[in-house]
């Protein structure tokens, strides 16, 4: 599903970034991007989209670096179909993006769902993956494991409630399902009126409250499937890429413990950093502190590899099928 732009108007929100859409892995993705230098592409959480990387982008991109934030498959802009929602696709999704941007390699942010996806990529897409930042997420496999055990399978009983079709987008779409999962995943404070407005909004854009619950489906369902299996015996392959975790000390939704018990599969450069205070929508709930801590961070990043173009500096081109489109030109400021 591809939407015309009126649809998604109020979701291309103006500011000092530019709005494109780009073809990846068979789909349109969009992206706001901003900035030059070496490349960082953030990746959103539920029930979110790009925008809650408003903070941080102007930031980074003064720190001297090329910040694009996209809309996840079934997010935002970007395409809606009716399938794609393993975590391999997205993975898919995501490296292709960084092809069509005309980019080597990028270091990967995501917070939430766009965390998972990041730590999936030094497995799945290790070519176009430079170093991953996971916030407000645990490894994969750790979640998989602590989500049936001990303090964390309380903490994530509403992936039940996801698993019934047709339910939870009822309540995403017309009753107060948004807010009371920002409001019961977050710390005190959060979300303000036009936080929550702004993804109420998103929320309600065609077939986003579907495929967002596509995400918890697979990831739950493929347990037992042959899918399933490979993806974990992809991600048994430790990771040697650098890896930093930023993590809410008061997220009721990912537990700090769980998210401590990732060091197992992190085994290059890593560094983990709790925010006491912060519950689990880190880029909003404590926008300047995860700025800090990740400006610090990608400047301490092996300067032999900060550009991620292609060999000789020039952009090369991305790589598609014969006769699909490239990057389509900037839409807006």
């Amino acid at each position: 599903m591809t939407h015309d732009l009126a649809d998604v108007a109020d979701l291309l929100v103006d500011g000092p970034w530019k709005h494109r859409f780009v073809a990846a892995n068979g789909a349109r993705f969009h992206v706001a991007e901003i900035g030059t230098g070496p490349p960082v592409l953030l990746l959103h959480g539920f029930p979110q989209f790009w925008w809650t990387w408003r903070a941080q982008m102007p930031a980074l991109a003064a720190a001297g670096f090329h910040v694009v934030a996209m809309d996840l498959r079934g997010f935002g802009a970007s395409d809606k179909p009716p399938r794609g929602y393993d975590t391999p696709t997205l993975a898919a999704d995501v490296a292709g993006v960084v092809r069509s941007l005309g980019l080597r390699r990028a270091v990967i942010v995501g917070h939430g769902w766009g965390g998972w996806v990041a730590w999936s990529m030094p497995a799945l897409a290790p070519r176009v993956t430079r170093a991953v930042a996971a916030l407000g997420m645990a490894h994969p496999l750790r979640m998989r494991h602590a989500t049936f055990h001990g303090r964390q399978r309380s903490a994530t009983r509403r992936l039940l409630h996801f698993q019934v079709p047709m339910v939870p987008e009822r309540s995403l779409v017309r009753g107060d399902g948004v807010e009371r999962i920002l409001r019961t995943w977050s710390g005190p404070g959060y979300p303000d009126a036009g936080t929550l407005q702004m993804y109420r909004t998103a929320m309600r854009v065609p077939f986003v409250a579907h495929t967002s619950m596509e995400y918890y489906r697979w990831a739950v369902r493929s347990l037992w499937r042959v899918d399933g299996r490979r993806f974990t015996a992809a991600l048994r392959v430790p990771i040697r890429t650098p890896v930093l975790q930023i993590h809410g000390g008061a997220d009721p939704w990912i537990l700090p413990e769980t998210a401590l018990g990732s060091d197992p599969w992190a085994q290059g450069p890593a560094r983990f950093e709790l925010l006491p205070s912060a519950g689990h929508f880190l880029p909003e709930e404590a926008p300047e502190e995860v700025t800090d801590l990740l400006s610090d961070w990608l400047a301490g990043l092996d300067p032999s590899d900060r550009v991620g173009l292609s060999p000789g500096g020039e952009r090369p081109g991305p790589e598609r099928e014969p006769g699909q489109p490239t990057a389509q030109p900037p839409v807006g400021t």
